[in-house]
């Protein structure tokens, strides 16, 4: 009897322990995604992912492009998650993917490669080239002291899609 006992209590703690590692894999692939640009908001894996999800949800695509050891990007991503009405507007109204690497559609470089820059892109798959940042030499830049604009044109995007649809 006492056996008994002894395997079913191992048996419920190898299962305990199995559902705390697969909860920490889930916050690790989280936290993946997110590169530190807001932990609260959902990340998308792959720009692919972002069109699929364009469809079912009719929010914008907010496409982040930046380099982990790039002292802009870094600024930038300290005053992104900083702005709390920025993580609000993304966790709430908007499909969020980050890349490091290029993603392959010359659509997502208008006016060429370089980071950081932010694009969206609405759910009739049409990037929105119109809602650039201040920079004439990079229209899809901002840095920390842009959030304001950031913000107002996270705002002109949701608000020129209600328009659209």
């Amino acid at each position: 009897m006492f056996r008994w006992v002894l395997l079913a209590f191992f048996i419920s703690l190898c299962a305990t322990a199995e559902a705390q590692k697969k909860k920490a894999k889930t916050q690790t692939q989280t936290q993946n995604l997110s590169r530190g640009w807001g932990k609260t908001i959902k990340w998308i894996k792959s720009y692919e992912d972002g069109l699929s999800e364009l469809g079912k949800s009719q929010k914008p695509l907010m496409v982040i492009h930046h380099l982990d050891n790039c002292p802009h990007s870094k600024a930038l991503k300290e005053a992104f998650v900083a702005d709390k009405s920025i993580q609000k507007m993304a966790k709430e109204n908007f499909i969020m993917l980050n890349v490091v690497e290029e993603t392959g559609d010359k659509n997502l470089a208008p006016d060429g490669y370089y980071v950081p820059r932010i694009l969206f892109v609405d759910p009739a798959l049409t990037v929105r080239t119109d809602i650039v940042g201040k920079y004439s030499d990079r229209l899809y830049a901002y840095g920390p002291d842009d959030m304001k604009l950031l913000a107002a044109n996270m705002k002109k995007a949701k608000l020129l899609l209600k328009n659209e649809l």
